[in-house]
């Protein structure tokens, strides 16, 4: 007695064909073995099986019980097989027709009592079923609303074993759960920036960074409103598009991060790591990896406070990311890819005592310990960072100022303005905003005059700026020109974008 159902497995959020192939036979002593590689949590599904059936009310057979999970050469793991292996026992048995299994795929965590518990990284599953033959699958009911909102694939959720049984059976009818998709502007759901006082400077530099994608490095004094400028980002930056909101709610079903019955993320994520995370927390990994903080940013805010702080190798990981938008995790038996497009915002006092070219407070430190501590953060790691800006102490005339300061639904208008002329400039290049531009589309969209040329050379020579700021540079004052809808890049936009390096103007 032969059954086989088709199911699938995650290696990071790419899914792969898995057939649950079921044999049993009635000779010998009763034993129920799995084999192809299956993990820990694979293996006690035999458990959870046993207690479900007999919670369930479904006879388990005393027999010889062959559970094979193909191809057989793929390390298995996770929880989501249970379902299947119980299908594929029942079909065996002759509990379900064998016919109806073919047009399925079956995922699906057991309770002991019978229920059909969430899994992770539901949507990643559907979405590669649209490209297959198979169009159908049977999901535990809390994930259908991550998996409704893929089209063209049919997603029947299920609550029980018995509800599955009954409806591959054909005595229980299940309309194919689909998701309304409702984009709304989500603004008023972030801290606002109207909050935040004084700081025009640290408030420009914000509506730059969302408005061509720039990672910025605040510079200040304790209690300056560094932590408060970059949660307040998220919520200028302009809505996301159906793609990003499906990739976005992928990395975060994988990570076991989407609340139960919960549909996409339409929110760009804000992530906010503490400074003793491991390098492997951060970039993802791990015996069988999974994504990293980089990753759970991705189309986000990935926010780094006291930059200093981290630990050298941690930091040190952020270069592929900021480069590449993506993360490469290799093992021994599998490489996996984690995309990881996300804007960074890092942030970090002048020096150890925080209070260097404070008006208020002296500093304490000696320029050995200034330039220790400013030495934690590497020099190429800096330098990929488009803009570092000083954001001095808020003083008591501009902390009583009650006059409200523009707000952020105001200041997101100009920035999607902005991004919308730099979508229609790269239509056909593959990328979407400034930031992301190389070589190429520096000199196809970033042509400066003799004007530009001079600022360039100068501040080149007086900071001993790199090749690769002096790209950023370009960048950021391409985006300040989009801004005020300049199709020319001018050298007051070159001007102010050199004004935006802080790190490299600061001296003892």
């Amino acid at each position: 007695m032969l059954a086989k159902v088709q199911s699938a497995h995650l290696l990071g959020i790419e899914p792969y064909a898995v057939d649950v192939e079921v044999d049993i036979a009635q000779r010998g002593l009763p034993h129920f073995n799995i084999v192809g590689l299956p993990d820990t949590a694979v293996k006690e599904s035999r458990d959870r099986i046993k207690a479900a059936f007999k919670n369930t009310g479904f006879p388990f057979p005393i027999k010889q019980i062959t559970v094979n999970l193909a191809p057989a050469d793929l390390r298995k793991e996770g929880s989501s097989f249970d379902l299947p292996i119980a299908i594929g026992i029942l079909a065996a048995e002759g509990h379900i027709p064998k016919e109806s299994l073919r047009d399925f795929l079956i995922v699906g965590e057991l309770s002991l009592e019978g229920k059909v518990r969430a899994i992770k990284g539901a949507l990643c599953i559907v979405s590669k079923l649209k490209d297959g033959e198979v169009k159908k699958i049977i999901i535990p009911r809390s994930n259908a609303s991550e998996a409704g909102v893929v089209k063209d694939v049919d997603a029947y959720p299920v609550e029980t074993l018995q509800e599955a049984v009954d409806f591959l059976k054909g005595e229980k009818f299940i309309k194919p759960f689909k998701t309304e998709i409702n984009f709304y502007d989500d603004v008023n759901y972030y801290e606002d920036l109207s909050d935040v006082k004084g700081q025009f400077q640290a408030k420009r530099v914000l509506e730059i960074a969302a408005a061509g994608g720039h990672n910025i490095l605040f510079i200040g004094p304790p209690g300056s409103g560094k932590s408060m400028l970059a949660r307040r980002l998220p919520g200028i930056m302009p809505p996301m598009t159906v793609e990003e909101a499906i990739e976005t709610t992928k990395i975060h079903s994988v990570a076991g991060l989407l609340p139960d019955n919960a549909g996409l993320i339409l929110k760009r994520p804000f992530r906010s790591p503490h400074h003793s995370s491991s390098d492997i927390a951060l970039i993802g990994g791990g015996q069988i990896p999974k994504p990293g903080e980089v990753s759970l940013a991705h189309n986000g805010v990935l926010f780094l406070d006291e930059l200093p702080e981290f630990k050298r190798n941690v930091l040190e990981v952020l270069r592929q990311p900021l480069e590449d938008g993506f993360v490469t995790v290799a093992r021994s038996y599998a490489t996996v890819q984690f995309p990881s497009r996300f804007l960074l915002v890092a942030a970090m006092n002048p020096c150890p005592c925080g209070h260097y070219g404070d008006s208020v407070k002296p500093c304490s430190c000696t320029p050995q310990m200034i330039i220790r501590y400013r030495s934690k953060v590497s020099g190429p790691l800096v330098d990929r960072i488009d803009m570092h800006i000083e954001v001095p102490r808020v003083n008591y005339q501009e902390l009583k100022n009650d006059t409200p300061s523009e707000s952020s639904s105001s200041v997101r208008e100009r920035v999607i303005r902005a991004r919308q002329i730099q979508l229609k400039r790269f239509k056909n290049e593959g990328i979407y905003c400034n930031a992301h531009m190389k070589t190429k589309h520096l000199r196809k969209f970033c042509m400066i005059n003799e004007d530009c040329h001079s600022l360039l050379q100068s501040a080149m020579e007086k900071l001993g700026l790199s090749a690769r700021a002096h790209s950023k540079i370009i960048k950021v004052a391409r985006t300040i020109a989009d801004l005020e809808g300049s199709e020319n890049i001018k050298s007051q936009h070159v001007a102010e974008a050199i004004q935006y390096r802080s790190l490299e103007r600061l001296s003892f």
